[in-house]
């Protein structure tokens, strides 16, 4: 009988794992395994499977049992090559215990390190070591993550009791304490464990170790790591792995080092070696901020500052060959953490580098220009919402501004706000809409969510790879790290830098390209879609399908979406043009007429402000589709909501006060998203629908006259829900269109279809389209009214049910598929059945959402439409999913020729 292996080991020449096997092993497994087997010095251990986090969530937090036995055949290979015994009190081996899900997550779990020390053994690193201000070091950092992680004693109460010695002892840096300061520390901590805990610390090693694999795999489900995934796409049921491995020492002295680096700058994807170390220190202390990082090369060093290339010159040489292997082989920018032991270099990491938007453009161009990847690599290598970064202003170089302190420039970008100083009260403020920055002497990973909702975020310390520049780098949030000339306040709820103070609520802007603080709001300027953006979008467009459109009705929109490569207008939305100050008047009188003749004096006022609307996005879309939906306005939206607009209402119609309010009054509705609106107020009204098709051909015929260049219009009825209401309005705008074509003696070419966005209108979308030349889904209404959900009372409940997996996304962020996309595709099919070629599109806001272009791809639609700001982003996710659409079909083709080559043998 066959038992699942639950444990996979790596290093010393035994490797049974590799990149293959990621989603088994987790990033980190996967990527020491495969460290190892190029030859890479990566200290043994071995990986404990997500398929052990999923069944220990599975079974009550139980192990399998086979597990015990795997992890103790595991450890002993560990300890037969170095050496060493797991809780031998001579030769102790000390090992770390690192979480490692499959893509990463910085900073979100647990981690211990130097797990196996107890009073025994501790003594016995002292001697073999020759140092026993190390071993003592390295038993009060364990004790401090151990009782942190495991045992839940505050962090806090730790950094107390080493404030309280250091003072007592007049040192400022943890590197000055000596071994009996550190053992008055051990004890200190020991007490404070049993206090907190009321039991001793644990001394067997084994415990400890089941302790710390019990924590990580719990850690899997804390607050933060349940926050980070949901916004970034992550499912619970992936689990995490655990990784044990052998620990080697950065604090054994000033031949020994720790460091996290980049092979590429991941701010600008400058081709430069990046990153920071720290001299006789563990890992934690460079990625937690509390002591200031220094360079790794000579040329970034400023006055003052030790890099490690003149410090551990050796070392550094065996990095930089390392940089090129990875590079080589994982053909990627990887984010690198490494060890120096004794001037002898060690990895402990690899990972595909989180970076910027304009880094990750950079590299990935950079890197097909290199030969290193194909351009179809290259394309799929940006992630598509990122490239939001790049769309949104910077500050403008000619603005005023007061300079009032300079950190470290950890994620790019210009971002103004008010000053917030925890994360909980940034997401409250920024749910209310306002513009906020997190302020913090150091973020942890208890801030993601707040990270999240603010415009930028500042801290007093940490390095370039501190978990603030890491996470904001990966979130597109503006970072300034390390402004030591900043001093928070949090109880005074204040920010001093030099002879500025400024409160709670004060705004202050950041530049996180060049870390510059400065008070009040500056001004910005928008962004130059150049250079590698550009090269991008041309290698994308020259790969994609669908056609891009935006949804636009103003010309400042449809200018935008022109800048941002759109092919034509998805979606006017015609009530959007009523609500000027001159025109909303005439509107409610128009809704609040009481007869014919006064419907059509009010309309006649509003045809020419029409004719202009169209003629002006005509103009800009030069020939490009613009697709006019006809009026759809929710009444309660228009009708006027006091005395004064009724009154001035009744002014225009020449009636009274009390017969307006008898007509306001009829005119009310109990569910107007469901009421008289859209085709509906076509058909009761038809000269409503019949002034807006005017508006459109003439607007057409006089735009095609001035450019010389044929403009065709698409006219959209809204709302469509059964054929005989389309066969209707279209025919009255067929009646129109024949009206100004005759009148201007011109040929004009347009076409008239309909939005889907009602169940039975996907039903029935075969009847529908005998009398429509397209199709546009409306897919934020057509969700609406497949869940009978209100998008705009939904808030209320929806995170619930994405925390309870009920739906797993927002469906009003990513389409349905198993409901609403369902929907969709039966429309498909039903509409080509009876007309091939009806085109198909959609306009609703899935269509700038990236996982919901690739279902348009897959269901065969000609185009999406989004707001303008996210063409860029259209464009380039639909070019991702025709590469993924073209690769399934090259893997159908390859298994059926497989499976007709068994057929024929």
């Amino acid at each position: 009988m066959s038992t699942t292996k639950w444990v996979y080991s790596f290093g010393a020449g035994r490797n049974e794992g590799r990149a293959e096997l990621r989603d088994l092993l987790g990033g980190k497994g996967a990527n020491l395994a495969e460290m190892a087997g190029i030859g890479l010095p990566v200290p043994p251990g071995f990986t404990i499977t997500t398929e052990v986090c999923t069944a220990f969530y599975d079974n009550g937090r139980r192990y399998p049992d086979e597990l015990d036995a795997q992890v103790q055949e595991a450890l002993a290979r560990v300890e037969e090559a170095v050496g060493l015994g797991f809780g031998d009190p001579a030769k102790p081996l000390l090992v770390s215990v690192r979480s490692g899900a499959r893509v990463s997550m910085p900073g979100m779990m647990d981690t211990v390190l130097n797990l196996g020390l107890n009073d025994e053994t501790v003594e016995g690193l002292a001697t073999s070591s020759g140092d026993a201000r190390f071993a003592w070091d390295s038993y009060r950092r364990f004790i401090q993550m151990y009782g942190s992680v495991v045992l839940g004693v505050g962090h806090h109460h730790f950094e107390e009791i080493i404030e309280d010695v250091k003072n007592e002892l007049n040192t400022l840096e943890d590197t000055d304490l000596d071994a009996d300061a550190w053992r008055q520390v051990v004890l200190s901590y020991k007490d404070l464990v049993e206090r907190e805990t009321s039991a001793p610390f644990p001394q067997d090693p084994t415990a400890q170790l089941w302790g710390a694999i019990g924590a990580v795999f719990g850690s899997w489900m804390n607050p933060r790591a349940n926050t980070y995934r949901r916004l970034n796409d992550i499912p619970a049921s992936w689990g995490t792995a655990v990784n044990v491995q052998a620990m080697v020492f950065g604090n054994m002295g000033e031949d020994c080092a720790t460091g996290v680096c980049f092979t590429r700058d991941p701010s600008t994807g400058e081709n430069a070696f990046y990153g920071e170390y720290l001299v006789n220190a563990q890992g934690e202390d460079v990625v937690a901020g509390i002591r200031t990082p220094q360079p790794m090369s000579q040329a970034r060093a400023k006055p003052g500052e030790l890099s490690m290339e003149a410090v551990l010159p050796d070392a550094y040489r065996d990095l930089l060959a390392v940089r090129d292997t990875l590079e080589r082989h994982y053909r990627d920018m990887q984010d690198i953490e490494f060890t120096v032991q004794q001037n002898k270099l060690y990895m402990l990491q690899t990972r595909s580098g989180k970076r910027t938007a304009a880094a990750a453009l950079r590299i990935a161009i950079e890197m097909a220009q290199e030969g290193r990847i194909s351009h179809e690599e290259a394309i799929g290598r940006i992630t598509p919402s990122s490239l939001d970064q790049l769309l949104h202003p910077t500050l403008d170089p000619k603005a005023e501004r007061t300079v009032i302190s300079r950190g470290l420039p950890a994620s790019p970008g210009a971002a103004a706000g008010a000053i917030v100083f925890t994360a909980d009260e940034v997401e409250s403020r920024a749910q209310r809409g306002e513009a906020v920055i997190l302020v913090r002497i150091e973020t942890s990973p208890e801030d993601v969510h707040g990270m999240h909702a603010a415009r930028g975020v500042l801290t007093t310390r940490g390095g370039m790879t501190s978990h603030a520049a890491v996470v904001a780098r990966g979130m597109g949030r503006v970072c300034v790290a390390g402004c030591g000339g900043v001093r928070v306040d949090y109880k005074a709820q204040t920010l001093t830098a030099g002879s500025h103070v400024l409160k709670a609520g004060d705004w202050i802007t950041l530049d996180g390209s060049t870390g510059e603080v400065f008070a009040g709001r500056v001004a910005t300027i928008e962004p130059t879609l150049s250079g590698d953006f550009a090269t991008l979008m041309g290698w994308a467009d020259s790969l994609r399908r669908m056609k891009v459109r935006a949804n636009a009705e103003t010309p400042e929109d449809a200018e935008t979406a022109r800048r941002f490569g759109a092919e034509g207008i998805g979606l006017c939305r015609t009530e959007h043009m009523f609500f000027a100050p001159e025109r909303i008047g005439i509107v409610r009188q128009m809704i609040m007429a009481g007869s014919e003749a006064a419907r059509a004096k009010a309309l006649e006022q509003l045809l020419p402000f029409q004719r202009d609307d169209f003629a002006a996005l005509f103009r800009i879309m030069a020939g490009l589709p613009v697709t006019i939906r006809l009026l759809d306005p929710p009444l309660h939206e228009f009708l006027p909501h006091t005395d004064a607009d009724l009154l001035s209402v009744a002014e225009g119609l020449g009636q009274s006060l009390d017969a307006l309010r008898e007509r306001h009054a009829a005119l009310q509705e109990s569910n107007p998203m469901l009421g008289h609106r859209g085709c509906r107020l076509g058909i009761t009204f038809p000269e409503i629908y019949a002034m807006q098709a005017r508006a459109i051909f003439e607007a057409a015929i006089l735009v095609a006259g001035e450019t010389g260049s044929p403009v065709v219009p698409e006219v959209m009825i809204p709302l469509v829900g059964t054929a005989r209401e389309l066969e209707l309005t279209r025919a009255e705008v067929d009646r129109v269109a024949k009206e100004v074509i005759a009148k201007a003696g011109v040929a004009l070419d347009y076409q008239v279809g309909t939005m889907i966005e009602l169940p039975r209108a996907a039903l029935t979308a075969d009847a529908i389209a005998q009398h429509a030349d397209f199709f546009s889904f409306g897919t934020n209404d057509l969700t609406q009214t497949t869940f009978g959900l209100s998008r705009d009372d939904a808030g209320g409940f929806l995170p619930r049910y994405i925390e309870r997996e009920i739906w797993p996304r927002d469906p009003f962020v990513t389409i349905d598929r198993e409901g609403v996309g369902a929907l969709v595709e039966i429309a498909v099919a039903k509409g080509r059945g009876r007309k091939p070629g009806l085109k198909l599109g959609v306009c609703g806001e899935h269509g700038g959402d990236p996982a919901s272009i690739a279902f348009c791809e897959e269901a065969g639609l000609d185009y999406v439409s989004c707001s303008p700001f996210r063409v860029p982003i259209a464009r380039l996710a639909a070019a991702q999913a025709a590469m993924a659409q073209a690769a399934t079909a090259e893997a159908a083709k390859q298994q059926a020729a497989k499976s007709g080559n068994k057929a024929t043998a």
